[in-house]
């Protein structure tokens, strides 16, 4: 659509003071800009001549020369709406459409009546979507114009009474709902300092911060309420739920303990004190929160889910017939919950030795979560190709031994269910491992890596870069590493810390670039009963697991991989770990792995299962018995179920 003039004028009115018209003449608009000029060299932060130029600027059809002048207008003008809305209409015209939406946003606040700021908040709501998905961009612009009256009102109210919390909350709130999020948290901070107690309020501030990624404010937030009145049962359970995504699960047990104890007969409490328990081992006193979760809310497929995983149930238990009830009605369920009773019950049914049924409710669960993720398999192809082709034996030979001596990094590989978790295990056993689980360390450091070194591409051979910016790379992700050992109690620092994301097989050749002593363990077992053991799983981030045939060609793609870098490392780069064997003979291969990491043998690693940690993966129960042998071999059903993944499997479409 070509734009006239009213498209790009900056307001209804002029802008500035001294701003011409879109329609002025060329000696108005120069005396404009010598005006502006003369301004900001006497005084660089004039406020009047930022906003003048940057508003020339944009009529003028200059979007990107206005948006510096007019972030510097808005930084010192915080109260100029008009500002505000110039700035937003230059970054939208640059194409930067969320900064835009929230310039309006924030002239919208200061003017609620501001009819040419919603409008165009309107049309960079629909920019953003390419005008797909109308029907939310209209909730969205119906929101925020809701949220501009709101913004008003409360403002008034604040006007007559600066105490007025409920107020400062609903300010925070409607601030909140248009993106706003740091203005929401000074109004619900300063609600606080009147009503340190109030529940209401502080779980508006926690839900604000957690989404700005600051969990420490968000648990500070709640303990603080709690000093003030440690009776509160949702606060107690809410900074529970907090410090386990923290990390910090012998304090969140504490909180959820507590929260049970005011209020012994909600459910969900008792869900997440069993999960955070099962995280710590504590397997049986997990079993029997989880149990007390069914008893209050027997209708709950979710709570079935997190009973069948921790223990087998026998034909007996009342588990059993009251999720095969469960389904009869099934259509009452929302998606997640469907998909979660019927996972839950192809485990129960497998327990039991009905494995034909079981596994009808695995293709029924897989079918229904399948329909709600958006995998792309021919993106996660063509990226595995293109590191097939950067690593060329060429380019490894070039940073050959010039990696950052360090050995402390440990990375555990391969497919899920493949027996990782038993290795790592038996790794954070021995008193000079800390096992830091699946952790995003390695994905975040190239990722800040990519952005500081812009010659270099993430999935690309790090040959383009020094081997001191490489060395660099490899000492920010030993720091990140050594922070997640928060919970190490060895008298010295590790020696080795392991690292269990099993996808960063995509990344041996640049892991291998970074640290020339690193040890890398591939665990692998048998290809059917891998992805067998995947399909009967709820992985909540693992979207090649939910279709047969996707697993297996997954599966093909990374055994191309593996086998690509076998072809262009020495030989002895990866210790290969079949499961198998592992169960066949435990001590001979525990040794083994010890071994190859550099470190002396311990006997505390073949009591692996007594080992104290914290374990998050599917195999957390596991990993808390004695190996067990009954994972070798599992049953399949026949080959025409199985057809798709056997066709994926031998690479066949």
């Amino acid at each position: 659509m070509q734009e006239t003039n009213e498209d790009i004028q900056p307001g209804h009115g002029n802008a500035a003071s001294g701003c011409p018209s879109p329609g002025a003449p060329p000696a108005a608009i120069a005396n404009a800009i010598q005006y502006a000029t003369t301004c900001l060299t006497q005084v660089p932060d004039h406020p009047e001549a930022l906003l003048l130029m940057g508003t020339i600027h944009t009529w003028q059809g200059e979007f990107a020369q206005a948006v510096p002048f007019l972030q510097r207008a808005t930084t010192l003008m915080p109260g100029n709406a008009e500002a505000f809305n110039t700035l937003g209409l230059a970054l939208h015209k640059s194409g930067r459409i969320e900064e835009a939406i929230r310039s309006f946003c924030k002239a919208i606040d200061l003017r609620p009546d501001f009819p040419s700021a919603l409008t165009r908040l309107k049309q960079a709501l629909a920019a953003r979507s390419h005008d797909k998905n109308a029907i939310e961009q209209y909730r969205a612009t119906l929101a925020a114009e809701a949220s501009a009256e709101e913004i008003a009102r409360h403002r008034a109210a604040l006007v007559a009474d600066t105490t007025d919390v409920s107020a400062l909350n609903g300010l925070g709130k409607a601030l909140w709902a248009i993106g706003q999020r740091e203005e929401a948290v000074e109004q619900f901070r300063t609600a606080l300092t009147y009503t340190p107690a109030c529940a209401e309020t502080a779980r508006n501030l926690v839900q604000v911060l957690v989404e700005l990624e600051r969990i420490e404010d968000a648990i500070t937030c709640y303990r603080s309420v709690l000093e003030q009145d440690p009776s509160l049962y949702a606060i107690h359970a809410g900074t529970g739920t907090l410090l386990r995504k923290a990390g910090r699960h012998a304090e969140a047990r504490h909180h959820l303990e507590q929260a049970c104890a005011l209020q012994p007969d909600e459910a969900p409490v008792h869900a997440v004190l069993a999960l955070v328990l099962q995280e710590l081992g504590r397997i049986d006193t997990a079993l029997a929160h989880l149990r007390q979760a069914v008893a209050l809310a027997p209708d709950e497929p979710n709570y079935y889910l997190g009973l069948t995983r921790l223990t087998k149930l026998t034909p007996d238990d009342p588990a059993l017939p009251a999720m095969l009830a469960l389904v009869e009605r099934e259509d009452a369920f929302d998606e997640t919950r469907r998909t979660n009773l019927h996972f839950a019950l192809g485990k129960a049914l497998a327990d039991i030795g009905q494995h034909r049924a079981s596994f009808d409710h695995l293709l029924k669960a897989n079918a229904i979560r399948r329909r709600a993720v958006p995998y792309d398999e021919k993106r996660v192809a063509s990226a595995a190709r293109a590191v097939r082709e950067h690593f060329t034996p060429e380019a490894m030979a070039a940073t050959a031994g010039t990696g950052h001596p360090s050995s402390r990094p440990v990375f555990i590989v391969g497919m899920p269910r493949s027996g990782s978790t038993l290795v790592e295990q038996i790794l954070a056993s021995h008193p000079d491992v800390y096992g830091a689980g699946e952790v995003s360390t390695l994905t975040d450091t190239l990722q800040d890596a990519a952005r500081r070194f812009p010659a270099w591409a993430l999935g690309t051979s790090l040959a383009c870069l020094s081997e001191q910016d490489r060395h660099a790379i490899a000492e920010d992700y030993l720091h990140r590493l050594d922070r997640l050992a928060t919970d190490w109690t060895g008298a010295h620092p590790p020696a080795r810390i392991s690292n269990k994301m099993l996808d960063n097989f995509f990344h041996i050749g640049i892991i291998r670039q970074l640290w020339r002593n690193a040890r890398i363990i591939h665990t692998f077992r048998d290809p059917i009963d891998t992805c067998l053991s995947c399909f009967s799983i709820a992985f909540d981030n693992l979207d090649f697991t939910f279709d047969l045939g996707e697993l297996g060609r997954y599966h093909r793609q990374y055994q191309e991989q593996m086998a690509h870098w076998r072809q262009v490392l020495p030989a002895d780069t990866i210790l290969d770990v079949r499961y198998e064997d592992v169960v066949a003979d435990f001590a001979a291969n525990a040794r083994r792995i010890i071994a190859y990491c550099g470190l002396p043998w311990n006997d505390a690693c073949l009591r692996f299962h007594e080992t104290q940690r914290l374990v998050k993966t599917s195999s957390a129960a596991q990993v808390r018995k004695p190996l067990y042998r009954n994972a070798v071999g599992r049953w399949r059903p026949d080959d025409e179920t199985l057809r798709p993944l056997l066709d994926g499997l031998e690479g066949r479409p």
